[in-house]
């Protein structure tokens, strides 16, 4: 027979517990390296270009990451497992300065950024089962180009066997709708958009203040 709850118990069973985001472990948890590199005299970013051929984001441009495993130690040394796995350099040439803000998306996803260096002496390799190409941009042409902005409207649409008559107002019920705010950069022929901006732009931002308008 279940004990009756006590202050004493709750207090027992909460003691020093952390908090963490509601419902977590059911999403899917993914790692990426924000990799800087000097290249001719300039700190460069580097960018992957997805193979064509996978079925998730095919030819979409993305910094190096993926899908943090259980075998991984963290989430910092899974963003560094990616990177090599689909750059082909060595994880002792990438050097982990911070992380950056975790993103949670409304597709239940949640990434953790890290920014590195990379040497500039690295032998790449792309892996080409993941990755079309790589590719830099010099850190100079984000601080000086306003991207282009724009809004993707997310609106709640209920099972067709939803109880509306369980919450109050029925089928008239307002429910609050979302805005996914997406920022481009037009780099002659690559078009960084979506989540790699996002974390880009958060990037730019902390690291100087005021650099791009709000929205």
């Amino acid at each position: 027979m279940r004990k009756s709850d006590s202050i004493q118990t709750i207090k027992n069973q909460l003691y020093e517990r952390e908090a963490g985001i509601l419902g977590e472990n059911t999403f899917v948890h993914s790692a990426i390296v924000l990799p800087l590199i000097e290249k001719e005299g300039e700190v460069h970013l580097l960018f992957e270009v997805r193979a064509k051929h996978l079925s998730s984001q095919p030819g979409e441009i993305c910094f190096p990451g993926g899908k943090v495993d259980v075998t991984d130690a963290s989430t910092e040394a899974a963003a560094v497992r990616e990177c090599v796995e689909e750059t082909g350099i060595q994880a002792n040439e990438i050097d982990i300065i911070a992380p950056l803000d975790k993103l949670i998306t409304p597709f239940r996803a949640i990434v953790y950024p890290y920014v590195a260096t990379i040497d500039p002496e690295s032998q790449f390799s792309p892996n080409r089962a993941e990755v079309e190409e790589l590719f830099t941009v010099p850190l100079s042409f984000f601080r000086s180009t306003q991207p282009l902005y724009h809004e993707v409207h997310l609106r709640v649409e209920p099972e067709a066997q939803f109880p509306y008559h369980l919450i109050p107002g029925g089928e008239n019920y307002p429910w609050r709708r979302s805005i996914v705010p997406e920022y481009f950069f037009q780099y002659g022929p690559y078009i960084i958009w979506g989540m790699t901006a996002r974390i880009l732009i958060h990037f730019m931002q902390t690291t100087q203040e005021n650099l791009y308008k709000e929205h």
